[in-house]
């Protein structure tokens, strides 16, 4: 099994940096461009949901990843605010911001895009997100 951990601070432009790091943890196993962009764009639509719905201001987010044969593990955790109502959050088109001109399609992008995804979150205290994908 081989692991990763980072945290960063909940700052829009570190979305760009957490799928290159998560990308290149990844490397090493050569998998397809597709597993590749798949695990890229639920990444950014975790860390940026972590990011623009987890704080008003200032937080940090923490990024796990293993990975066991061709099986792919990564959480996306933030220690904010928390989901309160993860069903409706999860509805597509659904957003706590559409004054930001948010599409509200995270979680479905996620889901498309990986094996399986798992929420988790407790108001004020955080969120967390458990996405699985095997690589081909």
């Amino acid at each position: 099994m081989n692991k990763m951990e980072i945290k960063f601070d909940a700052l829009s432009q570190n979305e760009s940096f957490a799928r290159l790091a998560v990308s290149g943890f990844l490397l090493y196993k050569n998998p397809s461009v597709n597993d590749m962009e798949d695990i890229k764009m639920a990444v950014s639509e975790a860390v940026t949901n972590s990011i623009i719905h987890g704080y008003d201001n200032e937080g940090t987010v923490r990024i796990y990843c293993e990975i066991e044969d061709n099986d792919f593990m990564v959480e996306i955790e933030d220690y904010g605010k928390g989901i309160e109502n993860i069903e409706l959050a999860r509805k597509p088109l659904y957003t706590t911001k559409p004054q930001e001109e948010r599409s509200g399609m995270g979680f479905t992008i996620m889901e498309a895009f990986m094996d399986k995804v798992l929420v988790s979150s407790e108001k004020s205290k955080g969120t967390k997100i458990t996405m699985y994908k095997e690589l081909k």
